[in-house]
């Protein structure tokens, strides 16, 4: 029997063995290219989870404006992209401390998540994200009828 690790996984060989699991090896990818990223640390994210069903994603987004800043969600993928403008005379810093690179910062959801709100309070870009279950995916108590 093969066995695999991170290092040996080859997704599409395996992908042209599994027929029908398309999304499940494209959430795989988009996962990989995550971990591999050079930009893994930057902006700087928290995830917290407040309950069973809500979570806030918290990035640090110290120096972006309103207009710099961009969350989209698109095919289970939430997408977190910052841009700043730069002036055209742009000061000189004797020590630049802050960072002011562009960055996208990516989480993939369960497909049950839902994104609730966005809202930036002193510098941290807030996410509040819900975990609603379809009625058909919650459990069910199935009766037992005794046969005489």
């Amino acid at each position: 029997m093969t066995q695999f690790t991170l290092s040996t996984l080859d997704l599409p060989t395996l992908h042209r063995h599994a027929i029908g699991f398309d999304q499940l090896f494209d959430q795989l990818n988009r996962t990989f290219a995550n971990s591999r990223s050079d930009n893994s640390t930057y902006p700087p994210y928290n995830i917290v989870r407040l309950d069973e069903t809500h979570y806030v994603v918290e990035v640090a987004v110290a120096g972006f404006k309103q207009d710099e800043l961009d969350v989209e969600l698109k095919e289970g993928v939430l997408a977190v992209h910052g841009e700043q403008s730069r002036p055209e005379s742009e000061a000189e810093y004797l020590h630049r401390g802050i960072s002011a690179r562009n960055f996208t910062r990516t989480f993939t959801l369960s497909p049950d998540m839902e994104v609730r709100a966005a809202t930036v309070t002193n510098g941290i870009l807030s996410i509040a994200l819900e975990l609603v279950i379809p009625a058909e995916k919650l459990p069910k108590k199935i009766a037992i009828s005794f046969q005489k």
